[in-house]
């Protein structure tokens, strides 16, 4: 796809679209579940003690959860999640990470986890990337987590078992977003920007299976994110520099990189298109990450931002972007700014809470769904 047919892409995901099961009116939910990455880690990089999460635990320090919860609580930003707000919104507690010892996962759980892949790690190890840190959860090692969870939630009965299915069609799925770790596996160790988009249709196809997974085991209601632009998010910004001004947009984004994403996000809407018109009883949201940020970025002050999503909230070193690898929010040298509601981006590397409120309105009630989420008020 040359950059003609990206731009027009770009302009076709004004709004988040939904692949639509006919006749779905009641969007009361009892249940949530959630997979992904750090943008939707409750707690499992803390509670999983590997020795390469040990690397990533400046989450569990503060000023992380400052704004909201008043202690780290191991989410990746200043408060809330898009998760945590969804959940609040639909009636229910915040999700527990599934790997909790003794939680209650009768109304929900969050398998996402920090570094998590879309790929295997396996997969990552045969193109001479299998750092530690992306081994942390894929996919479909999150999908057994949550079929290991279902014997609990379900009384004792097997997932194939009719009251377990009933359970699930009752829940709400929010599946991803995934591909942004491993876009960082291979453009961090020495892929460019060219040779990871070769990867895409394996990422893009992994999520799809994925999504088809749950469906077998009974899910009916699926919310699947698109790919975020990461052009505009300070550790790229600052792994990644450019000599060439023209490799940036007029607003200090690395162009190649949102167009990876665009790329990747087109790729999974014809993906889940498909799977719609195989699952006509389903429902597969397409949610629209790429474009809200977009027009954030673009107009802070319209979203009440007195800055875009480059320079971070936490951080050291000051400049342009407020990033530093080895001070980075969380480590010793690093402060939050005063506001952390005025910011868009709060580590470099992940959203403030206000973001996460925005975006977590835009899918529960459009326009970044649609329809959205909730179809009727509750």
């Amino acid at each position: 796809m040359d950059r003609r047919a990206l731009g027009a892409v770009g302009l076709l995901l004004v709004s988040c679209f939904l692949l639509a099961r006919a006749g779905t009116g009641d969007s009361r939910f009892e249940v949530m579940f959630n997979f992904g990455d750090s943008l939707g880690d409750t707690g499992n990089i803390c509670v999983n003690k590997s020795a390469a999460n040990q690397l990533l635990l400046t989450f569990a320090q503060p000023p992380y959860g400052m704004t909201y919860f008043g202690h780290p609580t191991c989410r990746c930003s200043d408060g809330r999640l898009v998760v945590d707000f969804l959940a609040q919104e639909l009636g229910l507690p915040l999700l527990p990470p599934s790997k909790q010892d003794g939680a209650d996962f009768r109304r929900g759980a969050s398998m996402a986890i920090v570094g998590a892949t879309a790929l295997d790690f396996e997969f990552l190890k045969s193109i001479g990337l299998g750092y530690p840190v992306w081994n942390n959860g894929a996919m479909n090692v999150q999908i057994q987590w949550f079929r290991d969870l279902l014997p609990s939630i379900c009384g004792g009965a097997a997932p194939e078992a009719q009251n377990c299915k009933d359970y699930l069609a009752r829940s709400l799925f929010v599946f991803g977003p995934f591909g942004g770790n491993d876009y960082n596996a291979m453009v961090f160790f020495g892929l460019t920007v060219d040779q990871a988009r070769n990867y895409t249709p394996n990422i893009v196809d992994t999520v799809a299976s994925g999504v088809e997974q749950l469906i077998q085991l009974g899910a009916v209601d699926i919310v699947v994110p698109g790919a975020l632009p990461v052009g505009c998010f300070a550790v790229y910004l600052t792994f990644l520099p450019s000599d060439d001004p023209a490799d940036y947009d007029e607003y200090g984004c690395l162009k190649a990189l949102n167009e990876l994403s665009i790329y990747q996000n087109s790729l999974l809407q014809s993906r889940l298109a498909g799977l719609q018109a195989r699952y006509p009883s389903v429902r597969i949201v397409y949610a629209d990450y790429y474009t809200h940020i977009d027009r954030m970025v673009r107009r802070p002050a319209r979203f009440g931002f007195s800055t875009g999503a480059v320079p971070a909230c936490c951080g050291a070193g000051g400049g342009r972007y407020n990033f530093e690898l080895d001070a980075r929010c969380g480590m010793k040298g690093a402060t939050a700014c005063r506001e952390p509601s005025w910011h868009e981006s709060w580590d470099g590397v992940h959203l403030t809470e206000a973001v996460n409120r925005l975006v977590a309105e835009g899918w529960l009630r459009g326009p970044y769904c649609h329809p959205p989420i909730v179809t009727h008020d509750q």
